[in-house]
């Protein structure tokens, strides 16, 4: 028998085996978690931090079946959050920048539609834009994930029955359509969802019993703030929302999770930032878990699409030393204390003294503070934030002199190749073990929906 046989062997008896386990174990409710641009790295730094300040180890660590999942396009090794969310949706490979269609630009189905035609309800909720490329991977299919309007067509005519997110950014800012129904708030509310907006928009959903129709909520037009960022009651977070879209889901159903801004904080190469979103997710899979405990027929899936960032545990200033709970001293996003400089530094008569107040205030950097206090800042460092305020670019000197203070040290803004870690719990979690492809996540969630 030659090789190519053997494969073939090896591959129909494994397939029969994994069927015979999907139809034995399938799960009744199947919650699946997406951190975007969370690889393992992202996990280990969250992980470390959580033990060092007092919250104790992730819950998605803790999750007993473990994976480590291959992420490559069919375009690339390096994949996109358009091809990622479509292999793990819809259990093909396609191109960077292809959502739901396969790399003909054919229609793939998502594991999300599958597991509506198995009757079982269906939830998306993301910490970004609703038409984001993640949550699009489970919805929509266009070949390229800058159809923003016509992303949200299919949002409305996939009739799933949760939607809860930011808005529908750049739907009509030069975005190709294929057809023009107008105003798509608008055009949802004909098809039969209750839609609504910010907090006492989503207070308003709370009254509604789980029978009120399917429904659409947005935090506004853009992605929720950076966790890091976000105060009082200005917008439900992602564990309010999911325990929501839970009690209003029922038994049996589907919802898909993701937290969106992991990745953009990635991309801004800004640890403090990171953690807090990624902490959040995984305040939202202890919202599970609590489910899951008065509900054992649950299947929860925790991954990542990809790895942002090139993060590492580790940095060239501090040798073999990590100090990750430095992070916590670390107040607000830097996006947010660039918009706060910028607009002290516009008032007349600012000083560098004023600005070196709101770093301190921001990041708690130290100046003139013992050489024994680790968040104290020396001469050098207050020398080079001068020029930076003179010349520019102080923002991303102040994000890099806290990335060494804790350790962590970044090797691109953009993706990177490296796998992601696969974590599960419940029915049919045994079948997320070893080495996958991403595309077996959806192939194992739709043998669940036969």
């Amino acid at each position: 028998m030659n090789i190519r046989l053997q494969r073939k062997l090896i591959l129909s008896v494994a397939f029969a085996a994994y069927a015979v386990c999907a139809a034995a174990s399938a799960p009744r409710n199947i919650i699946l978690f997406i951190g975007d641009g969370m690889s393992v790295p992202q996990r280990m730094v969250a992980d470390e931090f959580a033990r060092k300040t007092g919250g104790g180890p992730l819950a998605m660590n803790l999750l007993p079946n473990q994976a480590m999942t291959r992420t490559c396009s069919a375009s690339s090794l390096v994949t996109d959050s358009a091809a990622a969310a479509t292999a793990i949706a819809c259990g093909v490979k396609t191109f960077n920048g292809g959502v739901g269609v396969d790399e003909r630009g054919m229609r793939a189905e998502s594991c999300a539609e599958a597991a509506k035609r198995s009757g079982r309800r269906v939830g998306i909720v993301t910490s970004v834009t609703i038409n984001h490329a993640t949550p699009a991977g489970f919805y929509a299919h266009r070949p390229s994930r800058a159809q923003l309007y016509d992303i949200g067509l299919d949002l409305v005519r996939s009739g799933f029955d949760l939607f809860l997110g930011g808005g529908l950014a750049g739907a009509n800012e030069k975005s190709e359509r294929t057809e023009d129904v107008g105003d798509l708030y608008e055009y949802a509310a004909t098809n039969g969802y209750v839609v609504a907006e910010g907090r006492k928009g989503f207070d308003d959903l709370l009254k509604l019993g789980r029978d009120g129709g399917k429904v659409w909520w947005r935090a506004g037009e853009e992605a929720l703030p950076y966790a890091i960022d976000a105060s009082g009651r200005d917008s439900p977070r992602l564990p309010e929302l999911t325990r929501y879209a839970l009690d209003r889901l029922g038994d049996g159903f589907f919802l898909m999770v993701e937290g969106g801004r992991i990745d953009w904080a990635g991309h801004a190469n800004e640890a403090a930032t990171n953690l807090r979103d990624l902490l959040e997710l995984d305040d939202a899979v202890k919202v599970a878990m609590d489910f899951r405990a008065d509900h054992p027929g649950t299947l929860i899936i925790v991954t990542g699409d990809h790895e942002t960032g090139g993060m590492s545990m580790g940095f060239a200033g501090t040798g073999y030393a990590f100090f990750m709970e430095r992070l916590a001293n670390q107040k607000c996003s830097t996006e947010t204390f660039q918009k706060r400089y910028h607009e002290l530094k516009a008032k007349e008569g600012t000083t560098f003294d004023d600005v070196a107040r709101l770093i301190e205030e921001c990041y708690g950097l130290k100046f003139g503070a013992p050489a024994d206090d680790p968040m104290a800042l020396d001469a050098e460092d207050v020398e080079s934030l001068k020029r930076h305020y003179a010349s520019g670019g102080l923002s991303d000197k102040v994000r890099r002199l806290m990335q060494g203070k804790a350790g962590v040290g970044w090797t691109s803004g953009s993706h990177t190749g490296l796998p992601v870690l696969t974590t599960a719990v419940g029915p049919g979690a045994e079948m997320f073990n070893g080495l996958l492809d991403n595309t077996d996540i959806s192939k194992r969630i739709k043998s669940f929906c036969e």
